[in-house]
Formats: C-alpha cells, structure tokens, sequence
C-alpha cells in the first residue's frame, strides 16, 4: 500500500507550507504608512512574489490531482474488467507476488556460511571434497600415531624404571652377599671358639655353615647373574622402544603439519566441521540459483502482468507491479482506492485555498497598483511573469 500513500508525498516543511488549508485567510490588506511609496513598492512586490510560489505550487498540485484521478480511473477500469479477463492477470500477479515472497525470504534468511567461506569454496570447488577426505584421513592417521606414540613411551619408561628396579635389587644382593659373608665368619669363628673351649666336635657343623653359606652364594650368584642379563634385555628394549618412538614422532610431526596447514588455510577446527561448511555451501549454491531462477521468473512475471494490463490502455500499468496484492485481495484493492481518494480530496482543498489566496492576492496587488499609481518597471516585470502563469 505504502507506495500510494507516498506517491505524491511533498517536501513541504523546508518550504514553511502547510499541509490542509487554514481556516481563515490571511489579511490581504496593506498595513503599512500609505503615504511611504518605498514601503507600498516593498509590499507590493512582496505579495507579487507570494502570487509567483503559490502559483507553481498550485501547477504541482493540480498536476498530482489529475495524477491521482488518473490512477483512480485505472483501479475502476480494473473493478470493472469481466471475470475471465482478471483471471491470467490474477494468476500473473499472485506469481509476482509468490516470487517477491521467495526473494524476501532469501535475503532474510540467517547465513550459516561467511561470504569469505563462500568464495574460498567457489575457488576450489573441485579440490574441497578431496581435501575434506584428506583431513579426515590425516586426522585419523594423526589420532592412531598418537595413540602409538602413547604407548612407546610408556613402554620405553616401563623398562626404564624395570631397569632401575633391577638395579636396585642388584645393590640389595650385594648387601646380602656381605651380610652372608659376615654370618659365615661369625659361624665359623663361634664354633672354632667352642671346639677349642669345650672340645666340642665341629665336623657336622661346620659342614652345615658351609652347606648353607655355598647355597647362599649360589642363588645369590644366579639372582644377580639373572638381573644383569634383565638389565641388559631391559637396556635393548628401552633403547628399541626410544627407536620407535623417534620414528613414531617423526610422522606425528609430518602428519600433525599437515593437518595444522589444512585447518588454517579452510580457517576450520577439524574435518567434521569442514564438511559442515561444505554442505552448506552446496546449499547455497541451491540457494543461489533458486534465487537467481525466481529473479528471471520475477521478470518474466512483471512484464507479463504489465503487457496484460496495457491491453485496457491504463495510465500506468508498471505501478502495479509493487502492488500486486491489490489485484488479488479486494481488501487490497479497496485501502488503495480508499487512500488514493482521501489523498485526492487533500489536493482539491490546497488547490482551492492557494487559487484563493492568488486571487485576494492579485486584487490587493492591482487595487495598490491603481491607488498609488505605482508604475516601476520591476514591478511591471513581475506582472507580466504572474500574467504568464495559468489562470487558476
């Protein structure tokens, strides 16, 4: 509706005019000293110059007048037109509007995709599904080698503390080894002592000290013998362990350099979300050439709706291309007509109350005129200007 209520809108407040007539006119009288010729001129030429603007304002406003009778015919001749000539320009204009429907909810649509991502997509559309894959497949990969690299180096320090741990225990049977060294002297030194003090036979004892201090010695020995042969098997494991894992970091690297590059060229987060910004940039794309299809649709549509419109020879059929809704809905049709004559009806009283005020004008004007017998020839110049004018 918006454009026939604006249609003819003026700029009337810069000018200091008013919008509806006032109520009563003006005092159209000279109040000054009569007997001041300057003072008459200076009014005469004043009110000559008030005749000259309400005159062009009373063309402009005469000539939205028959602007808006014009369009007002046009809307009767469409409310009289027979029922089978409205239907192709029903059907043209509910197309036109459908379109306009499609195309504002196009442009109101939320982006879920940047203008910057759409472009880097558009570039290398043919290389983006492979380079998806390829994220995706680095990012595994990266994920798996990690997972290797987890657990070499806890492999590696599980044999390093087993190493230090045998190490250990190496030290704890040395000790042993001392301490049993001790015991056997102790032993031996006793029964000397009681051999030689009480005469007592030693023979079975001090076999048995030596029995046990040999089998001491021995699982000592074999205990020792076994933890630096694990040492050694836990420095040869601990150092393939350290091999592997240096291999293992060496691809982590590679694979985690190529998966930092693709991130921040495609300025995403990880492959899930670079498929997400792919499906919607093939969305898009839909989008686009949705739009793009109703845009030539849309034309098509408007020139169809012109073209059957021209046939009954109206003002201006272009108009209702923007307001295709009135030649649908009689409800539309009704506020457009409704406003066009209220608008029409604000016209005819400025045009009356400006033709008015000419003429009261112009009377004051040529009584002065006479009166004074003011004959100059700007003000000659003048009334030939106002004499040019239409006659209201």
């Amino acid at each position: 509706m918006g454009f026939f209520k604006n249609l003819f809108k003026r700029k009337k407040e810069d000018k200091g005019i008013i919008e509806e007539p006032l109520t009563g006119q003006e005092s159209d009288s000279f109040t000054g000293n009569p007997s001041d010729s300057k003072q008459v001129q200076h009014y005469i030429i004043n009110c000559c110059e008030q005749i000259i603007e309400a005159g062009k304002e009373l063309e402009e406003e005469k000539s939205e007048y028959r602007i808006v009778t014009d369009y007002l015919k046009d809307i009767q001749l469409i409310e009289e037109l027979p029922q089978q000539d409205m239907v192709e320009i029903r059907a043209a204009a509910e197309n036109v509007q459908n379109l306009n429907r499609m195309r504002d909810d196009y442009h109101n649509s939320e982006k879920r995709i940047s203008d910057v991502q759409f472009v880097q997509m558009q570039q290398e559309e043919d290389k983006i599904p492979d380079a998806i894959n390829r994220l995706k497949s680095n990012e595994a990969y990266q994920n798996t080698v990690k997972r290797d690299m987890n657990y070499l180096e806890g492999e590696k320090n599980e044999w390093y503390y087993n190493k230090l741990d045998l190490k250990h225990q190496q030290q704890m049977l040395k000790k042993l080894s001392f301490v049993l060294l001790g015991v056997f002297v102790v032993s031996t030194a006793v029964l000397l002592l009681l051999k030689m003090s009480f005469s007592f036979d030693i023979t079975y004892s001090f076999m048995a000290v030596i029995f046990a201090a040999a089998v001491g010695a021995f699982l000592i020995f074999l205990k020792m013998t076994s933890n630096q042969t694990q040492i050694r098997q836990s420095e040869v494991n601990m150092n393939h362990a350290i091999t592997l894992l240096n291999k293992v970091k060496f691809k982590y690297v590679n694979v985690t350099n190529a998966v930092d590059y693709a991130r921040e060229k495609y300025h995403v987060k990880n492959a899930y979300e670079f498929n997400y910004i792919w499906e919607q940039y093939l969305n898009e794309l839909k989008e686009r050439e949705k739009f793009r299809q109703a845009n030539e649709d849309l034309e098509y549509y408007n020139t169809k709706l012109v073209r059957l419109l021209k046939r009954y020879r109206l003002y201006d059929a272009n108009v209702w291309v923007n307001q295709s809704s009135a030649l649908i809905d009689k409800k539309e049709m009704v506020e457009v007509k409704h406003n066009l004559i209220v608008r029409r009806q604000k016209l005819r009283s400025r045009i009356e109350y400006n033709a008015d005020n000419i003429r009261n004008k112009r009377a004051e004007v040529d009584r002065l005129l006479k009166k004074e017998h003011i004959d100059t020839q700007e003000i000659r110049q003048i009334i030939d200007s106002i004499d040019q004018l239409k006659a209201v």
